[in-house]
C-alpha cells in the first residue's frame, strides 16, 4: 500500500454514490477488503460484537485509522469517513442493510439473492438501489446474524429463524433450498411499541372499537387475533396487551420474541429449536404446559400453530380468563376452522363436536385484521362466538365491522368503522360486573360518510370479509 490522493470531483462522486447506496468502485473496494481482513485477524472480533453500538464503532475505526497509519496511506476526509463507514458495516454492522435497518419508517426489509433487494415503507413494498457484493458476503452476515442467539445454518438445516438485539425477527434461507442463491427476511419491530390510541390515529379502528377492545381487556375477555402475514396481529395484540391492569401476572410465550409489554410483573418464554444433534428443543406446547405452573393470571400466546391450541384453549377454561392469542387465516371462520384443526393435531380421541364447543367456551371474541391493497392495517371486524346447538357448526356474531366505499384517485382504500347493532350480553353483563360505565353510543351503527366530493373510482368492490 502506498500514499494516495483524491482530486475533489472524485470525492464529490464517490459521495453521491454513497448518498444513494450504490457500490464503491472496485480501488476503494480492495482497501476496504484489505483493512477488514486486517481487522479479522488482529483483532478479537467476538469481543467487538459484545461491545454496546456507539463504543464498537468508535473501537474499529481507532484501529482502521492506527492501519492507515501503520501504512502511511493517507485518504482525504470524507474518503477516510466512507472507507471507515464501511468497514464498520460489513465487519460489526448489517452491510448494505444498515441504512434501512436505522430508518424508523422501514419495516421490513427483504434480500431476494445478492443483487434484490426491497424494503417496506409506509405498508408499500419497494426495490433500492443496493447489492450485497457476492453471496458469500451475504452468507456471511446471515451467519453473523444467527449464531449470537445459538441457531445455526448449513445445507443439513438450510432454514432458520432468529432475531437481531433490538427484537427484530429474522429469517433466512440458504441453497439447496433456496434456487437463487442466500435469502433473508428481516421484520422490524419499534422501540417503543405502538398503543391503542397510535392504532386509531392510523385508521386501524375508531373510538367505538378502541373503548370497547380496551375494556374487554381489562375485564378478562379472552380475545383470538386472526389475520394474514403482516396484517399487524402483533402490533395489535401488544397494544392491547397494555391495558391489562398492573396487579395482574402475566406470562408471554412466544416462538421467536416480538412482544415488548412495559408493565410490572411479566415473565417471557420463548421456544427453542433442536442443537446439532437433534436434542434440545422445546416446543410452544411444553411452554404453555410449565407456564400453567407459574401461577399466571393471564397467558399470552403470540402465535398458535399446533397442537399448542389445545393447552391454551385449556388454560382459558381453567381460570386463566383474559388470555390473549394470534392465528393465522383470513376470516373469522377460517381461524376457528384453523383451531378446530390445531386441537385434532394434539393427539385426542374427541369428538368435532366436543372440540367446537370447548373452542367456543374459550374465546369470547374473534377479531380479524387485515392489510388492505394500499398497506392500510384495519381491524375489519369484532365479533362475539358460539355454537350452534342444532347444526353443531360455529356461529360469528358481529359487533364492529369495518366497511369499504371504494377507492380514491390515489389508489387509498376509502371506508368506515361502524357497529352492527348486535348486542354481546355477556360482556356487557362484565362490564357491568366490573363497574365499567360504556358510552351511549357504544354499540350504535354509524351511517356512512358523505364521500361523494372524493371522486371514488369505484363503489365498494374491495372485498368484504366473510364472517
Amino acid at each position: 500500500m502506498k500514499k494516495r490522493y483524491l482530486p475533489p470531483q472524485r470525492q464529490k462522486t464517490l459521495q453521491r454514490r454513497w448518498e444513494v447506496g450504490q457500490h464503491i468502485d472496485a480501488v476503494m473496494a480492495r482497501y476496504i477488503d484489505h483493512y477488514k481482513n486486517r481487522l479479522i485477524s488482529e483483532t478479537d472480533l467476538n469481543a467487538l460484537l459484545q461491545l454496546p453500538a456507539d463504543e464498537r464503532r468508535r473501537t474499529v475505526a481507532r484501529w482502521v485509522v492506527q492501519f492507515m497509519s501503520e501504512e502511511r496511506v493517507v485518504f482525504s476526509r470524507v474518503e477516510q469517513e466512507l472507507l471507515i463507514q464501511q468497514i464498520i458495516h460489513e465487519t460489526v454492522g448489517y452491510g448494505p442493510l444498515e441504512t434501512y435497518l436505522n430508518d424508523p419508517d422501514v419495516t421490513e426489509v427483504l434480500v431476494n439473492g445478492k443483487d434484490e433487494i426491497f424494503i417496506e415503507r409506509h405498508g408499500k413494498l419497494e426495490q433500492v438501489p443496493l447489492a450485497f457484493r457476492d453471496d458469500g458476503y451475504l452468507r456471511h452476515l446471515i451467519d453473523r446474524i444467527v449464531s449470537p442467539v445459538g441457531r445455526r445454518i448449513d445445507e443439513s438445516s438450510p432454514m432458520v429463524d432468529a432475531r437481531l438485539p433490538d427484537g427484530s425477527r429474522v429469517n433466512a434461507v440458504i441453497p439447496p433450498v433456496s434456487l437463487r442463491g442466500p435469502l433473508l427476511s428481516i421484520r422490524k419491530f419499534r422501540k417503543e411499541p405502538y398503543s391503542m390510541d397510535d392504532l386509531r390515529r392510523f385508521g386501524s379502528f375508531d373510538e367505538q372499537i378502541q373503548w370497547f377492545l380496551a375494556a374487554a381487556v381489562n375485564v378478562r375477555t379472552n380475545i383470538l387475533i386472526s389475520g394474514g402475514t403482516g396484517s399487524g396481529k402483533t402490533t395489535l395484540l401488544n397494544a392491547m396487551a397494555q391495558h391489562i391492569p398492573h396487579s395482574e401476572r402475566v406470562i408471554t410465550i412466544e416462538d421467536s420474541a416480538e412482544l415488548k409489554i412495559y408493565r410490572p410483573n411479566v415473565v417471557g418464554l420463548e421456544a427453542r429449536p433442536a442443537n446439532v444433534e437433534g436434542k434440545g428443543e422445546i416446543p410452544i406446547r411444553q411452554l404453555v404446559r410449565n407456564a400453567l405452573r407459574m401461577r399466571p393470571d393471564r397467558i399470552i400466546v403470540g402465535e398458535v400453530r399446533g397442537a399448542e391450541a389445545f393447552d391454551m384453549l385449556q388454560a382459558m377454561n381453567t381460570g386463566h380468563e383474559g388470555s390473549l392469542t394470534t392465528v393465522h387465516a383470513n376470516s373469522p371462520r377460517d381461524a376457528l376452522n384453523r383451531v378446530e384443526g390445531m386441537v385434532m393435531m394434539a393427539g385426542l380421541d374427541l369428538n368435532p363436536a366436543i372440540i367446537r364447543e370447548y373452542i367456543a367456551s374459550a374465546v369470547d371474541l374473534i377479531m380479524q385484521v387485515e392489510r388492505l391493497r394500499d398497506g392500510q392495517r384495519k381491524v375489519v371486524a369484532v365479533a362475539e362466538l358460539f355454537v350452534d346447538p342444532e347444526t353443531q357448526k360455529f356461529t360469528v356474531k358481529p359487533i364492529y365491522v369495518y366497511k369499504r366505499l371504494g377507492i380514491d384517485e390515489e389508489g387509498r382504500v376509502v371506508g368506515y368503522h361502524t357497529a352492527t347493532g348486535y348486542r354481546p350480553a355477556a360482556i356487557l353483563e362484565k362490564f357491568q360486573i366490573y363497574g365499567l360505565r360504556p358510552p351511549e353510543d357504544l354499540l350504535i351503527p354509524r351511517e356512512a360518510p358523505d364521500v361523494s366530493a372524493q371522486g371514488l373510482l369505484d363503489a365498494d368492490r374491495e372485498r368484504e370479509t366473510t364472517l
